[in-house]
């Protein structure tokens, strides 16, 4: 209750002269973010990146484990050994489509309730969902693949939300010179879970063999047990990564620029830079500052100035264009090995040994793009994002690719037509891969997570990140209806031709972003911050109704749908 001297206002608030003015508040938010954009790298950061990366991890290995399971797939339940056209892109083209949902959802739910609040929800949708594909049946009402296709949509609305929280999450805690080293060695990990994929399947293949040979053909009983293993494996990197992830703090900038607790921002970053915990007091007065707040209007506003609408049509069509092509080529590794016949097996294709070998090589071509191409090319990238910078790498990557598309494309015939030359076709695949990496399927994901403010910073990643997934439901649908044009994978070439013109136009659209490097995530946010705080308020945490979604802090950590009363003034 406020005294007889200080009396509270009709609001809750209390007179200026017992709290800190406009001025000094607007001064400590800017001291409290140059704190963390100088902060010196510690094992806060590191486990920022381990906790974040574990989840790409999850995200890759159950994306691109289906690449190798569609193969695994046609033998138990397809006709001739094979899925059908539209069974094969329905159960590849189901996850882009989660993805691109869940990226517009909790891309927004970040913004709204908080990185924090949502941190860990989206990865236990993804093992949930994970689980259920593994466990997946068929019944007289229900096929099998319809099922897989429901269950790979749900995993992918929690790989998608994965995509802006690990972005923002590791973009706000990370100091300005090394933030585009942490954030891609987040995006790494990515590779890292492609490679794990490929080795699973090599060991459930290879754990089956005697089981697949001695099987009649298809080898149905032994192949079902792998592809229900390399599937349902996913869920074990989530599940060790789920606690981390609903224990780690809120960021600051979340709380000083959308909560608008200066105060309480102020104290989480000296407690996570010293020691990597926090502590709220949750009987505390709350001092809300009065800042810019999202809204409608003000997202409207915001982006109406060509200078921040042309960002984020430059972050959106570049990662569009970029996914054309890279889950053009990444969800189709086993198909286009099979069509240039790199490893394929010989013998009778009716016959169990055959099965085995062509699951083997399949599992063995994928490990291989995976370490030729994929993991140097995100770590070239991590290497030299901070110096060289974002813009140079995209730029660079869209020109490289644009060249190789062409040369694959229009000389697919002469390298694929005798076994040595197809090795420089691979070799060329290869390159395609490393140069995605090294290029704009890191930077995509970096820029957006840098070049926004921080009210709208989630969500404008997450726009960015949907239009890339809906760059990779076009491609793969196109993919699927495409390839067997002429004759079974003969229209390959042309795919590749297609692919050459998105990196062309990816070229123009990088000349719409910014240049990200070395300079603060509120200085690219094309927004004035001296005078950014322009009033404040005192409230209290008793008096109004509002409704939560959190988690417990200690103890189990589960969710739950929690009713508070607190003065929500200011």
């Amino acid at each position: 209750m406020a005294s007889a001297d200080h009396p509270a206002s009709e609001h809750g608030s209390y007179p200026e002269k017992s709290q800190p003015t406009v001025a000094v508040l607007d001064e400590r938010r800017r001291a409290a973010l140059a704190e963390i954009d100088n902060a010196p790298f510690s094992w806060f950061h590191i486990k920022v990146c381990l906790v974040a990366g574990v989840g790409f991890f999850t995200d890759a290995y159950d994306i691109f484990a289906i690449n190798i399971a569609a193969t695994m797939l046609g033998y138990v339940y397809g006709k001739g050994g094979a899925l059908s056209t539209w069974q094969s892109t329905g159960v590849k083209v189901a996850t882009p489509v989660g993805n691109l949902v869940g990226q517009l959802v909790f891309g927004w739910l970040a913004d709204r309730l908080g990185r924090k609040r949502m941190y860990g929800v989206e990865l236990m949708i993804m093992i949930i969902a994970t689980f259920g594909q593994a466990l997946s049946g068929q019944a007289p009402a229900v096929g099998i693949i319809g099922a897989l296709i429901v269950w790979r949509f749900i995993m992918g609305v929690g790989i998608g939300g994965d995509y802006p929280l690990s972005a923002i999450i590791s973009s706000e805690f990370a100091a300005t010179r090394s933030r585009g080293r942490l954030m891609t060695a987040v995006f790494a990990f990515q590779g890292w879970g492609q490679f794990a994929a490929a080795i699973i399947g090599i060991i459930v293949v290879s754990a089956y063999k005697d089981e697949i040979l001695d099987s009649p053909y298809p080898a149905a009983k032994p192949v079902d047990y792998c592809w229900r293993l390399l599937i349902g494996l996913g869920c074990v990197p989530g599940l060790i990564a789920l606690y981390f992830r609903l224990t780690i703090p809120e960021t600051p900038r979340f709380t000083m620029d959308v909560e608008r607790n200066v105060t309480q921002a102020s104290k989480d970053i000296e407690n996570v830079v010293t020691t990597g915990t926090y502590v709220v007091d949750e009987d505390a007065p709350i001092q809300r500052v009065k800042a810019p707040r999202a809204s409608w209007a003000d997202f409207r506003a915001y982006f109406s100035h060509w200078e921040n609408r042309k960002v984020i049509i430059g972050t959106a069509y570049s990662w569009f264009a970029l996914d054309i092509a890279f889950y053009g080529l990444g969800l189709n590794n086993s198909v286009i090995l099979t069509a240039i016949n790199f490893g394929n097996p010989s013998g009778n294709k009716t016959s169990s040994l055959y099965v085995y070998q062509n699951l083997k090589n399949i599992c063995v071509g994928n490990l291989v793009l995976s370490v030729a191409g994929l993991i140097p090319g995100y770590w070239v990238s991590f290497l030299l994002i901070d110096t060289w910078g974002r813009k140079p790498i995209q730029l660079m990557g869209f020109s490289v690719l644009t060249v190789l598309f062409i040369i694959m494309g229009f000389a697919y015939d002469k390298l694929t037509a005798t076994p040595s030359v197809t090795d420089a076709f691979v070799f060329l695949y290869c390159l395609t891969n490393f140069f995605q990496n090294f290029g704009p399927n890191t930077t995509t994901f970096v820029i957006p997570g840098e070049a926004f403010p921080t009210r709208y910073r989630s969500t404008a990643h997450g726009i960015s990140a949907a239009s890339g997934k809906l760059g990779a439901v076009v491609s793969q649908l196109g993919f699927g209806q495409l390839i067997n044009i002429g004759g079974t994978n003969k229209f390959v070439k042309h795919i590749m031709e297609i692919f050459s013109f998105f990196m062309l136009t990816g070229i123009f659209s990088t000349l719409l972003i910014p240049e990200t490097k070395q300079k603060t995530l509120e200085d690219l946010s094309n927004e004035e911050q001296r005078g950014y705080i322009t009033g404040a308020s005192l409230s209290r945490q008793y008096g109004c109704q509002c409704t939560e979604f959190t988690s417990i802090r200690r103890g189990l950590n589960v969710l739950f749908f929690r009713s508070c009363f607190t003065v929500c003034m200011g």
